[in-house]
């Protein structure tokens, strides 16, 4: 079988009506990305019946340029519903008024240039135009800042899509300065078929792009999903020892000081056993959301286990964690709980050390501020007691 553009464009259009399938199933279980999920679906039905006309050209069939018409305004529309579906990924509004007027503004040319005044020439330099500038949309709304891995999904794609404009509009060039009447679609001339087939080979890279976004997403859910604890929302226990590795780390490098602060709620049992579990869980929901109105914005707050709970603090003593704590402490000490009927009020302890004093070892530093943390019950509770403290008294 010769490589002629009917050719390509029949694998094209398989390629598209299959991926199509994948996505639709895909869209079904994506969570928050089913829309933009959705939208490339039926992107991809519309490329894969966009081509079908490729047909009508070899059968003397009357009328064909509607079917022309049509599969133009289908593949405008594929790109149209592409660059709606990258901006519901980025999150950012739609644009679907401009979109609409830029396809509105397609099919009306298209029908004229194959119905009313039919004109091949002038209709292929047209949809070079429309579809070039279409392409460099979605290149310019992928290629924005990102972080790593999500950044070389977006940019790849969004790279194939400006080499994708940029071939569109030099072939809109070449028409333009090609002899009246030399230019056709279907010219069998091995520049015509070489230009799509290199206009294919980026459009699979467009789509491999895309299916990429969608795997890197979906992790970047699964890993975030897994980093945050269901009940409360703060970090898990191990997102917040990798966490604490990478500062102490930094803190080896520059000199720099981190502090820990364990938390532990005063006589949860109790409230448990008194109030039921319902009541214990909006009690720690309570906590984390003082504690998350009580910390830094660069401050990595976790549920340690079970009723207690640590926040890492970088470039802060012991002295200053201290006064962070007695401000949490007292916040939390003022807050009311009303569940099922139940007004219940609750204490925090909090044992707080750093770098200084513990080292730069991880457990050792977590090891000093529960200790403090038990002093501090060992105490009478609903306080805060440094791990400088208890070196004080063991050294008076």
């Amino acid at each position: 079988m010769s490589l002629d553009i009917h050719t390509i464009l029949v694998t094209l259009a398989l390629l598209a009506f299959m991926l199509s399938g994948l996505l639709g199933l895909a869209s079904l279980h994506a969570g928050n990305m089913s829309t933009g999920i959705r939208l490339w679906a039926f992107s991809s039905l519309f490329t894969a019946l966009g081509f079908v006309p490729a047909y009508v050209y070899r059968l003397p069939v009357p009328g064909y340029g509607w079917g022309v018409a049509i599969g133009a305004s289908l593949l405008l529309a594929a790109l149209g519903l592409q660059y709606l579906g990258i901006r519901s990924f980025l999150g950012k509004p739609s644009q679907r008024t401009w979109v609409i007027g830029w396809l509105g503004l397609a099919i009306a040319l298209n029908f004229w240039l194959c119905i009313v005044q039919p004109n091949v020439t002038l209709r292929t330099f047209v949809n070079s135009l429309l579809y070039g500038a279409g392409s460099l949309a979605c290149a310019r709304a992928l290629l924005v800042p990102m972080a790593q891995p999500q950044r070389t999904a977006y940019w790849l794609t969004g790279a194939s899509f400006t080499v994708l404009g940029g071939m569109l509009l030099l072939r809109a060039g070449i028409i333009a300065l090609a002899p009246e009447g030399q230019y056709g679609l279907f010219v069998s001339s091995p520049l015509n078929t070489l230009a799509f087939f290199l206009a294919s080979i980026v459009q699979l890279c467009v789509t491999f792009g895309f299916v990429l976004m969608v795997n890197y997403r979906l992790i970047a859910d699964v890993q975030q999903i897994a980093s945050r604890d269901m009940l409360t929302d703060a970090f898990t226990r191990r997102r917040l020892e990798e966490e604490a590795q990478r500062l102490l780390a930094h803190c080896g490098r520059t000199g720099d000081m981190m502090a820990v602060m364990m938390i532990d709620v005063d006589h949860f049992k109790s409230v448990n056993d008194r109030y039921g579990h319902p009541v214990g869980d909006e009690v720690l929901r309570r906590l984390a959301d003082v504690a998350q109105h009580s910390i830094r914005t660069d401050d990595y707050f976790a549920r340690y286990g079970g009723e207690e709970f640590c926040i890492l603090m970088l470039s802060t003593t012991e002295q200053e964690a201290q006064v962070l704590a007695e401000r949490l402490r007292v916040a939390y000490a003022a807050a009311l709980v009303n569940v099922a009927g139940h007004a219940v009020k609750s204490t925090i302890s909090i044992g707080v050390a750093d770098t200084m004093s513990a080292g730069l070892d991880w457990h050792k530093l977590v090891s000093a501020a529960d200790r403090a943390l038990y002093r501090a019950k060992q105490q009478g509770r609903n306080q805060v007691v440094p791990f400088a403290s208890l070196e004080l008294a063991l050294s008076a």
